[in-house]
């Protein structure tokens, strides 16, 4: 089983965003296995885009995603099955970023994955590397 660690960020927000995909080793360990950036995003996006490449890197192994968004959780875990069911619409108004919810929605109905939300920025190693590499793939294309 894949345990992976994700984050995104974007500086300014909106502005140049990044993510990375961190990969625990079986010491506890962690390196980047995916990285990637958007010229203009969103804290918000930069997360979701993270958690799409966490997911298509496991691949078929089953994986267990560590996040420190509690908003694209929600989104998978509570509010993307009534979205889907009412064709992905909300009944307070349009559903922002519909591309990256219904692309993780996807996923991870087809997966195997767990979800587990850690707290952000409370030196949890793995989650402060998450951070950094996001913060570093987006000034490298910034």
């Amino acid at each position: 089983m894949k345990i992976l660690w994700t984050d995104g960020s974007a500086n300014p927000n909106p502005g140049p965003g990044g993510y990375a995909v961190i990969e625990e080793q079986s010491d506890g360990s962690g390196k980047p296995a995916v990285l990637g950036s958007e010229p203009s995003s969103t804290n918000i996006r930069m997360e979701g885009i993270a958690m799409i490449a966490a997911i298509k890197y496991a691949g078929e192994e089953p994986c267990v995603i560590n996040s420190d968004s509690e908003f694209w959780i929600n989104v998978l875990t509570k509010w993307a099955p009534s979205w889907e069911k009412k064709g992905w619409r909300k009944t307070t108004g349009e559903i922002k970023n519909l591309d990256i919810v219904k692309e993780l929605y996807s996923l991870y109905e087809s997966h195997d994955v767990e979800l587990k939300w850690v707290r952000g920025h409370v030196g949890n190693e793995l989650n402060e590397m998450a951070d950094e590499w996001a913060n570093k793939a987006r000034k490298m294309r910034s």
